[in-house]
């Protein structure tokens, strides 16, 4: 199968703007502290994770006061880039080690990264599959609107896997930058299929249809998470990904979907 050509798009966040968006959420300084005297702590997480590491939020807020945790999602490979600019950040999860691996391998990470999930690709389709998308091989059919995630994203790099696995090449109408992008086209009816995350799906909360397929075994996404080198509140951090990685992380992140590693 021929790889599809990465679409050269600019970063929507530059350095500059992280460092000024994420000034403005809180009011932190330089050691961490938000206005009131609360401490903050800023998480870099994949767009997959929203609604898990939003439920986390509150959770780990209740449990240590005077906390203001603030979370910044994107593609993995934009929080990289973020982060590799200077963009200021106390955690990242990614949704792949590829991209965990191009910030720890210019030393912005403190020790080695911790898997904490594993995510696996459904097709999702509109309620009742009325297009009938049964398997992998329908999303090659010329009278199906299909879009998949960019290939420098973690699901676009998947659905490459599982595009070779079963032979078939996949000629989307659009590759979006995250998976949640993705997502939205499918449940807005502006696609007929698109190739998300098991646990984008189940989020959805019916807004889509997930079709399994036996190629996705052949592309399960590891997911890291790991304090950053020059993290303003590194002790916080630290408590963080013990939450994430923790009994109660692992709970939240089982009932949304998420394997174990």
């Amino acid at each position: 199968m021929k790889t599809r050509s990465i679409r050269r798009t600019a970063v929507a966040i530059t350095a500059a703007a992280a460092l000024s968006a994420l000034a403005g959420c809180g009011g932190s300084d330089a050691g961490g502290q938000a206005q009131g005297g609360s401490q903050k702590l800023t998480v870099f997480a994949a767009a997959s994770l929203t609604g898990t590491f939003g439920d986390l939020e509150k959770q780990f807020e209740e449990a240590n006061p005077g906390t203001d945790v603030t979370l910044n999602f994107a593609g993995s490979s934009a929080l990289a880039q973020q982060i590799d600019q200077g963009a200021p950040a106390d955690v990242f999860a990614s949704a792949d080690e590829k991209n965990m691996k191009k910030v720890t391998d210019k030393g912005q990470a403190q020790g080695e990264p911790t898997v904490f999930a594993t995510n696996t690709l459904q097709i999702a389709t509109a309620p009742g599959d009325p297009k009938g998308v049964k398997t992998l091989n329908d999303l090659a059919r010329p009278d199906l609107k299909t879009v998949v995630c960019a290939a420098q994203v973690p699901c676009g790099s998947a659905s490459e896997k599982v595009e070779k696995a079963a032979g078939v090449t996949i000629k989307p109408v659009s590759e979006e930058q995250n998976v949640k992008a993705v997502l939205q086209k499918v449940s807005s009816g502006n696609a007929d299929a698109g190739l998300v995350y098991k646990t984008d799906v189940i989020s959805s909360k019916g807004k889509v249809q997930g079709v399994d397929f036996p190629q996705a075994a052949q592309a399960v996404n590891n997911y890291p998470i790991a304090v950053l080198k020059n993290a303003p509140n590194a002790e916080l951090a630290q408590k963080w990904v013990q939450f994430v990685t923790g009994e109660q992380g692992r709970k939240v992140l089982s009932e949304a979907g998420f394997g174990s590693k």
